[in-house]
């Protein structure tokens, strides 16, 4: 049992608040493990393509495997005051970019040697050392984000809202021990502590502490807390209704996106840019980059055809899309 001491002004700071950079890491984690989401299933080939860009696996590095659990909080800043704003995760990445050498001394260095049955890789820790670590991360989360979860963030968004508002509802009706002690099965309200159901024996003192409740969705059905940061303290609990039935995106759209899947539809014939932008609607900017996107996963092909480059749908698009 793992108690989380906690006191008035920690209950006074309590609140609930999306978490963009959380739900790139559990998705991260899903793609470099080649596992399936229990509800979403397959990260799909966009994830599998941003992992080979150096930064995006310089981020998996330092992701637990086999059977290991811990993950530097430092991936996951604790998610601002304004949790409406559209830039939480550009205010998420400036933390990653800002974390001091102490928190990659003790999280980095001590903790994966403390929790890991593996060895921290000697390119990621020359890295570190050099003090090039943080700035890489950040853009490692960045770039991952956008070639797989900018497009589908609305609809993970709608999810964590609709959690955030019932659980509101629970703190003006009943109290906020009320609600704590509803978050999860494996989680007690004491009345000055929250008991956890932990392999892990020990208590922590959390103490002035705000505490911050952000409804997972991607790292459903698991129940994750936070401490290590100085002056952070974070519970990433199952957002409500991810697990029962509930309608679902067609296979190609959940696979890669709305946007994408309308792409792919239309690419059955070799089109420009210009010309998909036309006819789908979007800029030609924003065309172009799902186009690179599309490209990396080898879902099209391109060819330069004159002053066009045309692109078409591969074997494996029509694939997804024939299961779709």
């Amino acid at each position: 049992m793992l108690t989380l001491r906690v006191d008035v002004d920690t209950m006074a700071k309590t609140r609930l608040a999306p978490s963009p950079a959380a739900e790139s890491i559990a998705w991260l984690k899903l793609t470099a493990a080649s596992g399936r989401h229990p509800v979403f299933g397959d990260p799909g080939p966009l994830a599998r393509a941003s992992l080979t860009h150096p930064d995006v696996a310089l981020l998996a590095d330092l992701l637990p495997r086999d059977g290991d659990n811990y993950t530097p909080d430092l991936l996951t800043p604790q998610p601002g005051t304004d949790a409406q704003r559209r830039d939480v995760l550009d205010e998420q990445l400036a933390w990653i970019e800002a974390a001091g050498q102490d928190d990659i001394e003790n999280q980095v260095f001590t903790h994966t040697r403390t929790h890991w049955s593996r060895p921290l890789g000697s390119s990621t820790r020359r890295i570190a050392d050099s003090g090039r670590l943080q700035r890489r991360l950040a853009n490692g989360l960045a770039r991952f984000w956008r070639d797989t979860l900018s497009d589908g963030w609305s609809e993970l968004r709608s999810i964590i809202d609709q959690d955030i508002a019932q659980r509101a509802t629970a703190i003006a009706t009943h109290g906020v021990g009320r609600m704590l002690g509803g978050l999860h099965p494996d989680i007690d309200w004491a009345g000055d502590a929250l008991t956890l159901t932990r392999s892990l024996d020990g208590e922590i003192d959390v103490t002035g502490r705000e505490l911050v409740l952000a409804p997972g969705v991607l790292s459903w059905p698991n129940l994750i807390i936070q401490v290590d940061t100085p002056g952070q303290f974070v519970l990433y609990y199952p957002a409500q209704r991810v697990g029962v039935a509930r309608p679902r995106r067609p296979g190609i759209a959940r696979v890669v996106g709305n946007a994408r899947a309308a792409l792919l539809v239309d690419l059955e014939t070799a089109r420009s840019t210009a010309e998909l932008a036309t006819r789908s609607g979007y800029t030609p900017g924003t065309v172009s980059y799902h186009l690179g996107a599309l490209h990396r996963a080898r879902l099209v092909t391109k060819v330069r055809d004159g002053r066009y480059v045309l692109y078409q749908r591969t074997a494996d698009a029509a694939g997804l899309l024939e299961d779709a």
